[in-house]
């Protein structure tokens, strides 16, 4: 599932997402009218019933949606009436299958005092966009940090997720973190960081064929790995140089373009430093330049750097009413949590790198990660591909065990 976004910190609450938003909306009216104390199991199973109605009515407008999308008139539909942000569904969603499996597990529909909150709603969308997908999934990439392994930390050895990777290489579908982790092409830094992964691959023994499946993408789309069986049975990453793919129309910068448009990301992050007494260090690197606290900064002075900066950088570009895919070089500035950074490029080439590299459509591509916010740097892969939203490497887990039960 996807959403366009304005950019307005003003206008827009943490954790807002448009058509979670409505769904939410909609639930609350027969959760509000309908929660006098009754029968407990007469309650559980009417609230059960009218939820999924209610799944099954909006899975019916973003069918509609699609099929206005395909005919190139999307804001023809109900749904972009109700949602005007609304973007493209690349797959049906099955959202009152995916509702009674959720509620199956949640218990959604037997509480009396909370109604369903954002979070439930998102893991309903994440079911039903795994159900839609298993069939013809060909690409699944995944961020790293708090998607695969916990914020600064390394992929840890025997981490359930290994077996789940494992699978999925195993079935002939290309797997991939896309980054933001930028190291240029060190390859010993990202083996650094999948260091219990490749373990793994090694334990199972894969085969070099599965192996070559698992790619990673440096810094959010500049730096590209696959992975290779070396001296002595070690699974290690290779760089693979920009002329082994093609990536020129979707990476068409120079340096001198890139540096500049660094200095200017640099020169406004120095500026929120200065103005907000932050204690921070300013960190360059080729493809970027980022902020990195001294101390533990709120959640509302890392927005305020990440979006100062991608201010500063439309403007340089000539486009203050742009997003950060739309302009000559597109980039990505992003609260990373404990940090901000701007980087040149973003998530939404690197999907795009990958797609054209391996023959994957967007309805049969599925990238996973955490940073869906305005702020975040996964939001702009949902023009690219499928979509699911989680929280912590747990729902990682939890997800991809339940899409192996659709294959």
């Amino acid at each position: 599932m996807t959403s366009q976004y304005r950019v307005n910190y003003h206008l827009r609450a943490h954790k807002r997402d448009s058509l979670i938003e409505f769904i939410k909306g909609m639930l609350l009216t027969p959760f509000v009218l309908h929660s006098q104390p009754t029968n407990a199991q007469t309650h559980v199973t009417e609230n059960a019933q009218r939820f999924s109605e209610i799944f099954s009515s909006i899975e019916h407008l973003i069918q509609e949606h699609r099929s206005f999308t395909h005919q190139g008139i999307p804001t023809y539909s109900r749904l972009a009436k109700l949602v005007p942000s609304i973007g493209t569904f690349f797959t049906p969603l099955p959202l009152q299958q995916a509702f009674e499996r959720v509620n199956a597990q949640d218990k959604i529909s037997a509480r009396k005092h909370v109604p369903p909150s954002f979070n439930d709603v998102r893991r309903i969308l994440n079911m039903a966009q795994a159900m839609a997908i298993a069939p013809q999934l060909k690409l699944v990439t995944f961020d790293g940090d708090m998607t695969l392994y916990a914020d600064g930390q390394n992929f840890e050895e025997d981490h359930g997720l290994t077996a789940l990777l494992i699978s999925l290489l195993r079935r002939g579908i290309n797997v991939a973190i896309v980054t933001a982790a930028g190291y240029g092409d060190d390859a010993k830094r990202y083996e650094h960081r999948l260091s219990g992964l490749l373990a793994g691959f090694g334990k199972a023994r894969l085969e070099a064929e599965e192996a070559a499946r698992f790619f990673v993408l440096g810094g959010e789309c500049n730096f590209l790995f696959r992975t290779v069986i070396q001296q002595g049975n070690r699974y290690g990453l290779e760089y693979v140089s920009d002329a082994e793919y093609s990536a020129s129309g979707l990476r068409s910068w120079t340096d001198s373009q890139v540096q500049q448009l660094l200095d200017v990301a640099e020169t406004e992050l120095r500026d929120c430093v200065e103005r907000m007494a932050i204690s921070a260090e300013i960190l360059r690197k080729p493809r970027a330049v980022g902020l990195v606290p001294q101390a533990q900064l709120t959640r509302e002075q890392l927005d305020e750097c990440a979006l100062s900066s991608q201010l500063a950088l439309l403007k340089y570009q000539g486009s203050p009413k742009s997003q950060p895919c739309d302009v000559p070089i597109p980039f990505c500035a992003f609260n990373g949590g404990n940090d901000c950074w701007v980087d040149i490029g973003n998530k939404l080439i690197g999907v795009r790198i990958l797609q054209d590299m391996l023959d994957s459509p967007p309805e049969a591509t599925l990238h996973v990660g955490d940073q869906f916010l305005s702020t975040g740097n996964d939001l702009s892969t949902r023009t690219a591909c499928c979509t699911c939203w989680i929280i912590n490497p747990e729902e990682t887990e939890r997800i991809l065990t339940e899409l192996e039960k659709m294959f």
